[in-house]
């Protein structure tokens, strides 16, 4: 990590990463309203920040075209996914960008592995894929609601008592594969409190124009609550790892949610650090040909090159970077004219 600003991006995520090896207690161990000391007014500047790092470092990770991203997202109903998304991921080309929400499985989902799905959705290299919900709804709702584990079909012998035991172990080793293979995964769990549910639950239900976002179900789940909270804390002392650690973003602000979880995927960014790609000797043959054609073909007065007429020339650029600041001055100064 060479960029001065990871210093600041790693103090920030810090304490939100889930040590590997340690035992969560959800409840007890990370607090749904932390906001590290800051400020709502300093942290819309930091978002900002982080929204502007991001597109930055993404713009490098797609020219070098070496490494993907894979950003999971957990949380409770009402948890903020959606919003996070939509705010952390505004400053991004689109198009290195998909996001995939995983709901109830389709009957063809239900005739392959319980990770076909989500293999299905993993990025390219060079772009970021968003789980809105992901893999871990297999360690999640599906052990708080064993009728769904029913629904998967698995042989008698695949659904003994350490099939969850199996399943972390399985899913530590598909991320560890994908780790191997430069296809970084960053997993968030949002960290929503009780209270802060219930009232976001209603203000869906008495604006109008939130009533869409409510559904029966969502009151349903909440009865489960702490089979719930118990199921999460497993997920993540079992499924933190060192190549994949879990951070706990404190949800009940949303926008504290928003700057952590946009520091947390610039950290990765800036950890992978990618570099624009080098153009060979016989490409910048090709370069310095096309210069010369695009200079000589500048209007009656114009600069030969535009754009180093406005802007500093670069120092690292050598003889390379006087030339240009000499073409730039010749055509001002009546010289190099098209002919």
């Amino acid at each position: 990590m060479t960029d001065a600003r990871a210093e600041r991006v790693a103090e920030l995520i810090e304490p939100l990463r889930v040590e590997p090896g340690s035992r969560v207690d959800l409840g007890e161990d990370f607090d749904p309203r932390y906001k590290a000391g800051l400020k709502k007014k300093r942290g819309v500047e930091l978002l900002r920040t982080g929204v502007s790092l991001l597109a930055e470092y993404q713009e490098r990770l797609a020219a070098q075209d070496t490494y993907g991203v894979l950003l999971c997202l957990q949380a409770l109903d009402a948890g903020g996914k959606d919003g996070t998304i939509r705010h952390v991921m505004s400053g991004v080309n689109p198009q290195g960008v998909k996001v995939s929400s995983f709901k109830q499985p389709s009957a063809e989902e239900l005739d392959h592995d319980y990770l076909w799905r989500y293999a299905n959705k993993l990025p390219a290299r060079g772009d970021i894929a968003i789980f809105n919900r992901s893999h871990y709804e297999e360690v999640l709702v599906v052990r708080v609601h064993p009728e769904v584990l029913e629904r998967q079909r698995l042989p008698a012998d695949a659904r003994r008592e350490d099939i969850w035991d199996r399943r972390y172990r399985a899913i530590n080793d598909w991320e560890r594969y994908l780790t191997d293979n430069g296809f970084k995964v960053v997993k968030i769990f949002l960290n929503l409190s009780k209270e802060e549910q219930r009232t976001r639950f209603m203000k869906r239900l008495d604006l109008p124009e939130r009533n869409w976002k409510f559904s029966a179900a969502d009151v349903r789940e909440r009865r489960r609550w702490d089979e719930y909270q118990d199921a999460f804390s497993e997920m993540l002392s079992r499924t933190s790892t060192p190549w994949a650690p879990w951070y706990v973003v404190p949800a009940d602000r949303k926008w504290f949610a928003r700057i952590s979880t946009a520091a947390v995927l610039a950290h990765t960014l800036m950890d992978i650090d990618p570099s624009y790609p080098v153009v060979g000797k016989e490409a910048r043959k090709d370069l310095r040909a096309a210069r010369r054609e695009l200079e000589a073909d500048a209007p009656e007065g114009a600069p030969a090159d535009p754009y180093a007429a406005v802007h500093p020339v670069p120092e690292a650029g050598g003889r390379e970077a006087k030339r240009r600041q000499a073409s730039g001055t010749a055509s001002r100064t009546g010289k190099g004219k098209r002919k």
